[in-house]
């Protein structure tokens, strides 16, 4: 299956534009596979060619993978098999460098959040926001130095409950007052599960701000289900940034990867 530049025609090749402007990509790669018992499937492959048509200077990524014995072993022989590295980064294209920490372990593997930069890395951090046991969740804080700014990543997947994601707010607050300078641009991307679109005001009350082009369309941000989306779980909020313009890619191609679908903003320093 070929990727193709169209979805995003919106925008034009990053690479082009000035680096004032900052592309962010958040994406739910649903572990890298689809389908259930013998219909399962191995997108990995298919996933790399899509984060590479993204064109993003910032990949922020959920559910990813650094091993999982059991769907290793289960696409062993497959034509392309499972990675022999972790997802993250198999995902990175040529030149981006990646930071990658685990959330979630479970009896065959484990799982977590990723950032993939064009930009230069500084220090990666992780810090824990589960609200019980049943769900482990955990920030990924990355300094990203672009464009002569250090740039403060937050990589989110938050709880299925609505309470829990309240909460996980507040220790958000609470952990970015504690280590980021507040003169420094901030920007929290990721799954929030917010299915109904509550979680603005709370996110609001802590300085950040949903990234949404002027009038959105509906095709600009819903991402859930990937195959016809009506939820928009996937966000990101900024503080000190501007939001120029927002996209979701579509098609079939899109569906297929994941049960979510990317969520795409270009951005730049208010």
């Amino acid at each position: 299956m070929l990727i193709a530049r169209a979805p995003l025609s919106r925008f034009a090749p990053s690479t082009t534009l000035d680096t004032s402007v900052l592309r962010v990509a958040t994406y739910n790669i649903h572990k890298g596979v689809r389908g259930m018992g013998p219909r399962k499937r191995l997108e990995i492959h298919n996933l790399g060619l899509a984060v590479e048509a993204l064109d993003a200077d910032l990949v922020c990524l959920q559910e990813v993978r650094l091993f999982h014995h059991r769907e290793a072993r289960r696409f062993d022989r497959t034509w392309f098999g499972w990675p022999e590295g972790g997802q993250a980064e198999f995902l990175a294209p040529e030149g981006y460098e990646v930071a990658y920490r685990t959330n979630a372990i479970t009896r065959h593997g484990e799982h977590g959040n990723a950032l993939l930069s064009r930009w230069p890395m500084g220090d990666v951090g992780h810090h824990d926001v589960s609200d019980h046991r049943f769900e482990q969740r955990g920030l990924l804080h990355v300094h990203v130095h672009w464009a002569g700014t250090r740039l403060h990543a937050v990589v989110v997947h938050f709880g299925l409950v609505h309470a829990s994601r309240v909460r996980q707010v507040e220790r958000l607050a609470r952990y970015i007052a504690a280590v980021v300078p507040p003169d420094e641009p901030v920007l929290v991307a990721g799954d929030f599960n917010d299915w109904g679109e509550r979680l603005n005001e709370p996110m609001a009350r802590i300085g950040l701000q949903r990234a949404a082009a002027d009038n959105p369309t509906r095709r600009q941000r819903l991402t859930f289900p990937a195959v016809a989306p009506v939820f928009a779980l996937d966000r990101v909020y900024t503080r000190g940034l501007r939001c120029k313009a927002t996209q979701v890619p579509r098609g079939g191609n899109w569906a297929r990867m994941s049960d979510h679908l990317p969520f795409v903003a270009e951005l730049e320093l208010a």
